[in-house]
C-alpha cells in the first residue's frame, strides 16, 4: 500500500547538517578566562545557562493554545538534565536558519499538529549535546574519567569522589570544545528513564493568559498609529471595479480610502471610524471563478460526479486490486455521505500592524501568524524587497485552527501602511472574517465494500470529490505531488483496518472558493464517512460495531488497545434506556484515536443532545499529558458544533451568514460530560492538537443510527435533517 507521508519531511541528519539551528555556538572569552559573575554560557542556540543556575531555553512554537510553547523546552530539558525549576523559557527570534521547522524543511511554519513531531529527536539531541558540553568540562575540571560522571536535576556528579557541580558553576570556567560531541539516537534517554517528558508540566502561558496580561496582535499599540479596514470583494479572484466612497471619505478621522487587489481599504485615526466608513463605501466587483457560486447546488454535482465512476480521479492511496476484489465479492454494499463548508470560528478575529519604511523597503509586521517565514515572504512580495527586509514580531495566536497560516491581512496592512506613511493597524470586524472566510471544503462521499461469503470486508473503494484545498493555497504545489491532496485526503487510507483491496480516489472540482485547512482537515470529513459506513456494514453481517473493528484492527496492537480502552470507558455492553452510543476509529497523522459518544434525541424537534463522550489516544510519547486531555476536549467541544449546527453556505457567490447569531457555534449548555486516557507509548511523538475533532461526526453519526436505525448521511446533523431522514426511513 502506498502511503502518503509529509512531502517537506527532512531526516534528521540533514536538519543538523543543514544548519537548522542546531550546531553549536560557544560563547566563550576569547582568552579562556574564567567568565564573570554577569556572563552566561551558551551550549547552543536553544540555551543559556547563567551562574545563577537559571536555563534560559529558546520556544520556536507559534502559541495558540496548543501547549508546544511549553512542550519544546520540556523536550531539551530532559535530555539536559535540567532542574525544572531552574528553567526559564524564552519566545525564540523569528529566525527560521537557526529555530525552523524541520517538517516544513526548516520554515517557521506551526500547523497540522507537527510542531512536536517535527522537533522531537533534533531537540533532544541538541539537549544530549549540551549535557555532554557540561560533563566534559567537569571531567576536564576534576581530571577525572568523563565515564564515571553521571548527572542529576542541573548537576555533574563523579560519585567516586563524591564531587558535584552544578551547571552554573560550571558554566563559569567551561571552555567551548574543538569539536561538537557525536550523539546518536541510541544515546538519547530511554522511555522508561524519562523525568519532564510525560509529566504534567505547568504550561508557561496560561498565567499571563489567566490575569489578562498575555500580549495577542489585537493588544499591538505602536507609537503614530493608526487603523485600517477592508471591503472585500466577496468571492475569490474578484477585485474593485467602480468604487464610489464619497460618503466615506466626507466621515469624520477619514484619512484615506486605498483600493486594494481584493478589496478597498479605509485609513482613519480611530478604529470605529474605520469600521464606519467601510460599511458606507459602495463598490461593484469584476468576475471571480466564484462569482455564481452555489454551495448547495455544487454539492449535488458533487454527489452525482461521485456515483458516477466513469470520472476517475487521483488514486490517493492504494492496494491490492480494488476492483477485482469488488468484482470477486460475494456481496457488494454502497453509500454515500456529504459535508459542507465549515468556518473557522477563532475567537480573535484576524488582524495585523505594518510599518512601512519611507523608502517602501523594509517593514515591521506585528501579528499572530502560524507561518512567520510565510508572513515575511508574503510582505516582502507586497512590497516588492526581500523577505529579509521585513521584521516580524510574534504574538499569542486567539485561536489558529489554520486559518491563521494564510497571510492576507498582513499584505493588506502592508499595503494600507505603505499609502499611508504611519503605521496602519489592520482589523476585521466578525462579519469581515466570516463574509471573507476561508473555509473546509464541501465534501461528497460514495464508498464501496466487498464482502466475501463469510461476510468479511475483502474490498473497499473510497471516492472523495471535493475542491482542492492545496489546489487553492498552491497551485503548483498540488501539481508537484501529483493531484494528491494530503491535506483534504488525510485520515482517509484506513489505518489500522487489515482490508487487502482499497483504493482511494481523490476526484477534483473546481469552483473557485476560498479554501483553507481546517482543524482536523481531512480527517473531519473522512472519518464520518469511513465509520459510518463500517457500522452500516456491521448491521448488514449482523455484527457488534466494536466486535467488527476489533477484528479489522486485529493486527494493530494500538488500535486494538484503544477500541477495548474506550469499550470499558463507556461500559460498551450497557443497556441504556432513551440514550444509545456510537463508536468510531481515527488515524490522523498516526496518531490513533477511539472514540464512543453517548446521545438523546428530541424526536420532536429533531435536536440531538450529546450527553457522554469518552476518548483513548495513542499520539506514541506523550510529552504532556493533562494537555494532551485537554487539547481533546477542547478538540470534541470544537467539533461537537460543526457536527450539529455549523455551516456556511453561498449563494450568486456570496457568504450568507455574518456573525455567530447566524453561523452559531457550541454553547455551554450543549458541552457534555468528557472524559479522555492518554496511552503513551514508546513510539515517536505525533500531533494531539487537532484529533478530538473529527471523532464526533463518525461517534454522534453512529450514535444516532443505533439509537434510531436510520442514517443522517451529510452534515452538520441539523434539527431539521434529522427530521427529514427520520420521516423519510432513511438507512
Amino acid at each position: 500500500m502506498t502511503i502518503i507521508r509529509n512531502e517537506n519531511e527532512v531526516s534528521r541528519r540533514a536538519f543538523l547538517a543543514t544548519g537548522a539551528g542546531l550546531t553549536f555556538s560557544i560563547v566563550l572569552p576569547r582568552d579562556g578566562a574564567a567568565q564573570t559573575a554577569n556572563a552566561s554560557f551558551a551550549p547552543n542556540v536553544w540555551l543559556t545557562i547563567t551562574p545563577d543556575d537559571t536555563i534560559a531555553i529558546m520556544s520556536p512554537a507559534a502559541e495558540m493554545g496548543q501547549g508546544t510553547m511549553t512542550a519544546l523546552p520540556v523536550i531539551i530539558a530532559e535530555e539536559i538534565d535540567a532542574d525544572w525549576s531552574k528553567v526559564r523559557i524564552v519566545a525564540a527570534p523569528i529566525d527560521a536558519k537557526k529555530y525552523g521547522n524541520p517538517y516544513y524543511g526548516g520554515a517557521l511554519a506551526f500547523s497540522a499538529s507537527m510542531t512536536v513531531s517535527g522537533y522531537y529527536t533534533p531537540l533532544r539531541i541538541a539537549g544530549a549535546q549540551a549535557r555532554r558540553v557540561l560533563m566534559e568540562a567537569a571531567a576536564k575540571e576534576w581530571n577525572a574519567p568523563l565515564a564515571e560522571l553521571s548527572t542529576e536535576p542541573s548537576v555533574v556528579v563523579h560519585r567516586a569522589s563524591g564531587r558535584r557541580l552544578t551547571y552554573g558553576k560550571i558554566a563559569a570556567f567551561a571552555k567551548a570544545p574543538s569539536s561538537l560531541p557525536e550523539i546518536s539516537e541510541r544515546e538519547l534517554k530511554p522511555f522508561a528513564s524519562f523525568r519532564l517528558i510525560g509529566k504534567d508540566v505547568p504550561r508557561v502561558d496560561i498565567p499571563a493568559k489567566t490575569n489578562g496580561s498575555a500580549l495577542y496582535a489585537m493588544d499591538v499599540r505602536v507609537p503614530g498609529m493608526v487603523y485600517g479596514a477592508v471591503l472585500q470583494c466577496p468571492w475569490h479572484g474578484g477585485a474593485p471595479d467602480k468604487v464610489d466612497d464619497a460618503k466615506a471619505r466626507a466621515m469624520a478621522g477619514v484619512l484615506d480610502v486605498v483600493r486594494l487587489p481584493n478589496g478597498v481599504g479605509v485609513i482613519a485615526t480611530e478604529i470605529e471610524q474605520a469600521f464606519a466608513a467601510k460599511n458606507a463605501l459602495v463598490a461593484t466587483w469584476t468576475d471571480g471563478p466564484a462569482v455564481k457560486y452555489d454551495s448547495e447546488r455544487a454539492l449535488e454535482e458533487f454527489m452525482a460526479t461521485a456515483r458516477d465512476k466513469s470520472k476517475r480521479g487521483v488514486d490517493y492511496a492504494a492496494s491490492g486490486d480494488a476492483d477485482a476484489g469488488l468484482k470477486n465479492a460475494a456481496k457488494i454494499m454502497r453509500s454515500d455521505y456529504r459535508t459542507r463548508h465549515v468556518y473557522h470560528a477563532q475567537m480573535e478575529p484576524l488582524n495585523a500592524t505594518a510599518a512601512v519604511a519611507a523608502d517602501g523597503k523594509s517593514a515591521d509586521i506585528w501579528c499572530g501568524t502560524q507561518g512567520p517565514t510565510a508572513a515575511m515572504a508574503a510582505a516582502a512580495q507586497a512590497l516588492g524587497t526581500a523577505p529579509e527586509k521585513i521584521t516580524c514580531h510574534q504574538h499569542y495566536l486567539g485561536g489558529g485552527y489554520g486559518r491563521r497560516s494564510q497571510q492576507e491581512v498582513v499584505v493588506d496592512a502592508v499595503l494600507l501602511s505603505k499609502a499611508a506613511g504611519k503605521p496602519v493597524k489592520l482589523v476585521w470586524q466578525r462579519e469581515d472574517d466570516i463574509k471573507g472566510g476561508k473555509f473546509r471544503p464541501a465534501t461528497a462521499h460514495y464508498l464501496e465494500a466487498g464482502l466475501d461469503a463469510n461476510g468479511k470486508l475483502v474490498a473497499w473503494h473510497h471516492r472523495v470529490i471535493a475542491e482542492s484545498v492545496t489546489g487553492y493555497t498552491s497551485p503548483a504545489r498540488l501539481e508537484q505531488i501529483g493531484g494528491k491532496d494530503h491535506i483534504l485526503m488525510k485520515g482517509s487510507i484506513l489505518f489500522a483496518y487489515d482490508v487487502p483491496d482499497k483504493r482511494i480516489e481523490f476526484v477534483r472540482q473546481q469552483r473557485g472558493v476560498r479554501l483553507s485547512p481546517w482543524r482536523g482537515v481531512g480527517v473531519g470529513h473522512n472519518l464520518p464517512a469511513i465509520e459510518g459506513f463500517i457500522d452500516e456494514i456491521a448491521k448488514a453481517t449482523g455484527k457488534d460495531p466494536l466486535a467488527l473493528r476489533l477484528e479489522l484492527a486485529a493486527k494493530n496492537p494500538r488500535a486494538t488497545h484503544l477500541l477495548k480502552t474506550v469499550a470499558q470507558m463507556s461500559d460498551w455492553a450497557r443497556k441504556r434506556e432513551g440514550t444509545a452510543i456510537g463508536i468510531a476509529l481515527e488515524e490522523k497523522d498516526e496518531t490513533l484515536v477511539a472514540g464512543v459518544a453517548e446521545i438523546s434525541l428530541d424526536r420532536a424537534s429533531g435536536k440531538i443532545k450529546v450527553l457522554n463522550m469518552w476518548a483513548a489516544i495513542d499520539c506514541g510519547v506523550c510529552i504532556q499529558p493533562f494537555n494532551t486531555i485537554t487539547q481533546t476536549e477542547g478538540g470534541i467541544i470544537y467539533g461537537i458544533g460543526h457536527v450539529l449546527r455549523e455551516e456556511i453556505t453561498h449563494v450568486d457567490g456570496r457568504v450568507k451568514q455574518s456573525n455567530f447569531g447566524d453561523y452559531q457555534v457550541m454553547r455551554m449548555e450543549d458541552v457534555p460530560n468528557i472524559e479522555v486516557k492518554v496511552v503513551s507509548t514508546d513510539n515517536k511523538p505525533t500531533g494531539v492538537g487537532e484529533d478530538g475533532v473529527p471523532l464526533t461526526g463518525a461517534t454522534i453519526g453512529n450514535a444516532f443510527y443505533a439509537l434510531t436505525g436510520v442514517r443522517v448521511k451529510e452534515l452538520p446533523m441539523t434539527p431539521a435533517r434529522v427530521l427529514a431522514a427520520l420521516s423519510q426511513g432513511r438507512t
